[in-house]
């Protein structure tokens, strides 16, 4: 038996290949998974900017349709405050004393107070308010979140 420097080589070039192998099976199953993650988090990341362009349409929308309310009552008060137009009332006013003298005490109409017709007018502004936030939330519920 002689020893080949032949067989030698041929030997430690398979071992060398065997262990070029193992280290590649290693670090590709390390890059199949990064790459998996990386994928699932820009997905996560897509799925979060559509939602938030969602909910911008969304807030947007309402905001808006709040404004416009916010205008009409705004006009009906100034058209009330210059006289263009009256709020009307469902009441009725009785006579003060029918032993009197015959007077005009009960030919006025019947009006609000100042205060009380500033007192209408932000009531009416606060359930404008509240209807809009009351709608908006929930629309958002049943978009963003039970999705």
């Amino acid at each position: 038996m002689t020893f080949s420097w032949r067989t030698l080589i041929i030997g430690l070039l398979l071992v060398a290949l065997v262990a070029v192998c193992r280290v590649a099976y290693f670090y590709h199953d390390k890059y199949a998974a990064a790459d998996s993650l990386a994928t699932e988090r820009q997905q996560t990341i897509d799925d979060m900017q559509v939602r938030q362009r969602d909910v911008a349409a969304l807030d947007a929308k309402y905001t808006k349709e709040l404004a416009d309310a916010q205008a009409t009552i705004d006009q009906l008060h100034d058209d009330v405050a210059s006289g263009k137009r009256r709020l009307q009332l469902h009441a009725t006013c009785t006579k003060q004393s029918t032993s009197g003298a015959a007077g005009m005490d009960d030919a006025a109409s019947p009006g609000l107070t100042d205060s009380a017709e500033r007192d209408y007018f932000t009531l009416r502004s606060r359930i404008e308010l509240a209807g809009k936030q009351i709608a908006g939330l929930q629309q958002y519920i049943t978009e963003q979140c039970q999705n």
